[in-house]
């Protein structure tokens, strides 16, 4: 296993090594971003390793990394990625990097039922290899970056490949191949979210269980704190937590003793930011009942009175499966699944075929056992 790597940072170098992998059957992939530390965050590196070679790839100098999108898009290319949803939508979001064949490595060790699926953990188990996570959460955005950092990155790809023809081997022996290929397929379509202009509420925890104005109130120290985060170039929560904000929506002050008293933030930051959260809590008290927002509830449809039944069984179930198939119940059946399942009530695999919320390998796997346990259910 080789340790050494080149770095790409011009638009020549990347065409020459995008080149090279043309006749390749299969590479690694990872990324390095600047979530930490940017209000917009961006990929500030991409790691790819061949079975004999390793480079690292600057996309702050370089930018336009078009010249990558057809080799990922290449379905006659494995692309191997661990814990590859993050990574997915950032070269989507960043480059329009669509990927097809893809397969992921911390998927694979999930369902070989593996207690830690962590990179770190996974190489120290098979290979004997720690990688050294003290970089983990810098500052990639910066240059020059030091060359620890440089070869913190490259390490963390270079042995996907070997990691992934090990974990296949595994999976093929358990007859749970096709599952994680399954799972991999769905996780290479994943896509960042769209920058629609919904509420900020809504991706708020706690947010559904305050009363309208207190939300009007949310809203409008949220949209406040994003928007002193473009200005400032840093992520909302550096800007201030969002414990800090429950807390003012809860406690509600309504002028500087108050917000001192509420506890939520610092003298130093009361100093900055006080007198403008004061007159946005004053603001929104002011707005008549009528014209406040409210939370979107689901309405919970009449179902079946056995459907609680069915749940039941099913969760049985699903219990017994995870243990037998020594793996974690959710991979097996989500509870969301579940309640679909136990709602239509499928008494056929044929039935059971027309769930469009199951995938193709737990139709495979599990659909006749459904079937005969919803069968007993009268």
């Amino acid at each position: 296993m080789t340790a050494s790597y080149k770095i790409i940072d011009t638009r020549s170098e990347l065409k020459k090594f995008a080149k090279s992998l043309e006749t390749e059957t299969v590479f690694a992939v990872d990324l390095e971003a600047d979530s930490m530390y940017h209000f917009q965050e961006k990929v500030c590196l991409v790691q790819m390793a061949t079975r004999t070679a390793s480079a690292v790839i600057d996309p702050i100098k370089i930018k336009d990394l078009s010249v990558l999108a057809p080799l990922f898009f290449n379905r006659n290319i494995k692309k191997i990625f661990h814990g590859a949803d993050y990574d997915v939508r950032s070269l989507y979001r960043d480059f329009g990097i669509e990927i097809n064949n893809l397969f992921d490595t911390q998927m694979a060790c999930m369902f070989l039922g593996l207690e830690e699926t962590g990179l770190d953990a996974v190489l120290q188990q098979r290979f004997n290899v720690r990688l050294d996570k003290k970089y983990q959460k810098k500052d990639w955005s910066r240059r020059p970056l030091p060359g620890q950092m440089m070869a913190y990155a490259a390490a963390d790809v270079i042995y996907l490949i070997p990691l992934a023809e090990i974990l296949e081997q595994e999976l093929e022996k358990k007859g749970r191949l096709a599952w994680v290929r399954e799972e991999s397929e769905i996780i290479s379509k994943v896509r960042p979210a769209s920058g629609d202009d919904q509420p900020l509420y809504l991706k708020f925890k706690g947010a559904g269980r305050l009363g309208r104005r207190g939300l009007a109130i949310l809203e409008a120290l949220l949209r406040f704190r994003m928007q002193l985060a473009g200005k400032k170039d840093k992520p909302p929560f550096k800007i201030f937590g969002n414990e800090a904000v429950m807390k003012i929506v809860q406690q509600r002050p309504l002028d500087l003793a108050g917000l001192k008293k509420a506890n939520a933030f610092s003298p130093k930051l009361i100093g900055i930011y006080g007198p403008a959260i004061i007159a946005i809590i004053n603001s929104v008290v002011e707005i008549p009942e009528n014209e406040l927002p409210v939370y979107p509830k689901k309405r919970t449809p009449l179902v079946d009175a056995k459907v609680p039944q069915r749940v039941k069984a099913l969760k049985s179930w699903r219990a017994s499966k995870a243990r037998a198939l020594k793996i974690d119940a959710g991979l097996i059946f989500s509870n969301a699944l579940i309640s679909v399942v136990a709602a239509k009530n499928p008494l056929s695999t044929e039935a059971i075929a027309a769930i469009d919320e199951m995938k193709n390998w737990q139709k495979k796997e599990f659909g006749s056992q459904i079937v005969g346990i919803l069968k007993k259910i009268r």
